[in-house]
């Protein structure tokens, strides 16, 4: 099925000018740097801006997948919630507000990553210095549709294989760090025998 029928597909909000940072009122915004390749969005880490009478339209309260429609990694990533408050996206960020019902907002972000969808957007792909999709490509994105429980299933799994990936990789880095300590002990110790001898 096509994205354009699964989600109301909107673009963040222009911001006039650089973002000024505040420590106290404003509003948390989400920028493109905020958004990582191959995570979900942390919220914790939004950053305060002075943004006044911003539409609802721009604000994401958890739930919404958000879409790097710029840059060299054109990626979804779901936007978990409830947030403790609204936040502003900005621009080049765009905002899927799936259909309930229909499709899993984490369902959603994955199929977008997957690389049937990325083929897509590669081929569609515009701009010579920055790569961009176009909202009409972005629609266009053909979405496999199973019930929502396969599609729960999905996520379990896809989640699961994230967290192997991420443990396996602490292993080998303290395989690497233990195997650093033994060899150093070891130098160590034939430094000290030819010394004495």
């Amino acid at each position: 099925m096509l994205l354009r029928d699964l989600c109301q597909i909107s673009s963040g909000f222009t911001a006039r000018g650089r973002l000024q940072a505040v420590s106290t009122g404003g509003l948390l915004a989400v920028q493109l740097r905020d958004v990582e390749v191959g995570r979900d969005l942390d919220a914790g880490s939004l950053a305060r801006y002075q943004l006044d009478d911003i539409p609802d339209r721009y604000l994401i309260r958890g739930g919404e997948v958000l879409f790097r429609s710029r840059g060299d990694h054109n990626t979804a990533a779901f936007v978990d919630g409830p947030l403790r408050e609204a936040a502003v996206v900005v621009l080049p960020l765009v905002i899927l507000r799936p259909h309930t019902g229909m499709i899993l907002p984490e369902y959603l972000a994955w199929a977008i990553n997957q690389p049937k969808a990325q083929r897509h957007l590669d081929a569609e792909a515009q701009g010579t210095n920055i790569r961009m999709i176009p909202k009409a490509v972005l629609e266009r994105i053909n979405i496999p549709l199973p019930d929502l429980k396969a599609q729960s299933r999905t996520v379990a799994i896809y989640q699961l294989a994230r967290r192997e990936g991420a443990l396996l990789r602490n292993l080998a880095d303290r395989r690497e760090q233990l195997a650093g300590l033994i060899l150093n002990g070891q130098a160590t110790l034939a430094r000290k025998k030819g010394l004495q001898q």
